[in-house]
């Protein structure tokens, strides 16, 4: 937040600060969608829905998740929420005791393990490297069970890595499940639609014996751009359902009526979002082929390739530690300073990978024009050049 703080105090003074920090598509909602909002207003839906969703739009989301996905859900099964966040939140409360543990795949969102706290649980951190692809194995999540394991959040498309995990992957991962029968899985698809050949994405309810154990989150967030309707929703075995309907009933209640209205119109975009989401990924894998090159170009960076997302987290530690250092600003001995040197002296704003579980890392958001990224780049390399920057003397 400090990092985040600085930046907008800067822009605010009038200092050109390029951000790349923010988790959010930088295309306007499509047009289907807008309409469809604006219409629920002119014609007077503006008043409470349901407390789970009104029953049009779980049934259009239950057909989504067949079509697409290959889950097939009741409409009781499915509680629409104020955004994917909380439908999250909810299936942590819902599933989770004083003392249980919920292991976490790291790098992972920044929220994975506070919820996990204010749950009262434990998270259990798993890391993987870039050398990995950011892909949890089946042996490391082995190795961290025990009896208090209660939930295992996968996140793929990944927030951070942008990691997609395969069938395969996922096979192995949900024969270890099979072993531990208080294992439950929380399948969080937000990014689904963002995906770049050829990696393909599986919900892991499909697996065999997965169906009954897993709680998959999805939402309308990313893919359509719609970060500001909040509106996501958690699809789950009706017990589990049920026990999120009661937590939202008595914290927030239902979602916005306008944005259930406008989500039917984006679900009747077609397959994988239609055209407005294929024109979207489109700019993404222009994006992400861009940025990826522009720091796979400079030396000491090591960058998994993302299959996902709209996101680049590089391992960085080259540029910090013992040693590093930059003429006018000074010692640089982690990513937090890293990241506000970026700041600073070459004006562009990422964010710290320890938030991510990543110290080693930043992590960069292309959801930003190709000729935004192309200057934030220049700047990069400006501020990293040999005769201003001294690396770690530990790389």
């Amino acid at each position: 937040m400090a990092l985040t703080d600085l930046a907008s105090s800067m822009k605010e003074s009038g200092i050109d600060v390029i951000g790349l920090a923010a988790g959010e598509p930088d295309f306007d909602t499509p047009a289907q969608i807008v309409a469809a909002g604006v219409q629920a207003i002119q014609s007077g839906l503006t008043r409470y829905t349901p407390n789970t969703g009104t029953s049009a739009l779980r049934k259009a989301i239950c057909k989504k998740l067949k079509d697409d996905n290959g889950l097939s859900y009741s409409p009781d099964e499915i509680v629409v929420s104020n955004g994917a966040k909380q439908s999250i939140w909810q299936a942590l409360l819902a599933t989770c005791c004083p003392g249980d543990e919920v292991i976490i795949p790291a790098p992972y969102w920044v929220s994975y393990t506070e919820m996990a706290r204010m749950a009262n649980a434990i998270p259990v951190v798993v890391e993987t490297t870039p050398e990995e692809g950011f892909i949890m194995s089946a042996e490391k999540l082995a190795a961290v069970l025990t009896p208090q394991s209660r939930l295992l959040i996968l996140c793929t498309p990944s927030n951070p890595t942008g990691a997609v995990y395969s069938r395969a992957q996922q096979e192995a991962i949900a024969a270890v499940v099979r072993q531990h029968p208080r294992l439950l899985v929380l399948s969080d698809e937000i990014y689904e639609y963002i995906l770049y050949a050829p990696a393909v994405h599986h919900s892991f309810g499909t697996l065999e014996g997965m169906m009954e154990r897993t709680l998959t989150v999805n939402g309308f967030s990313k893919a359509y751009a719609m970060t500001g309707w909040r509106l996501g929703y958690l699809a789950a075995p009706r017990h589990f359902a049920k026990a999120a309907g009661v937590i939202q009933s008595q914290s927030t209640s239902g979602a916005s009526s306008i944005a259930q209205h406008a989500a039917l119109a984006a679900l009747a975009l077609g397959p994988q979002g239609g055209e407005p989401v294929a024109e979207m990924l489109a700019a993404y894998q222009e994006r992400r082929d861009f940025v990826v090159a522009a720091f796979q170009s400079i030396p000491g960076v090591n960058l998994a390739t993302p299959q996902g997302a709209f996101y680049v987290l590089p391992e960085m530690s080259a540029f910090f530690g013992p040693g590093a250092a930059a003429v006018g600003f000074g010692a640089v001995p982690d990513s937090d300073t890293f990241c506000r040197y970026l700041i600073e002296i070459a004006h562009v704003a990422v964010v710290p990978g320890e938030a991510f579980g990543a110290p080693n890392c930043i992590r960069i958001s292309y959801a930003a024009s190709l000729e935004t990224l192309g200057a934030a780049m220049d700047r990069l390399r400006t501020a990293l050049a040999p005769e201003v920057y001294t690396r770690s003397r530990q790389q």
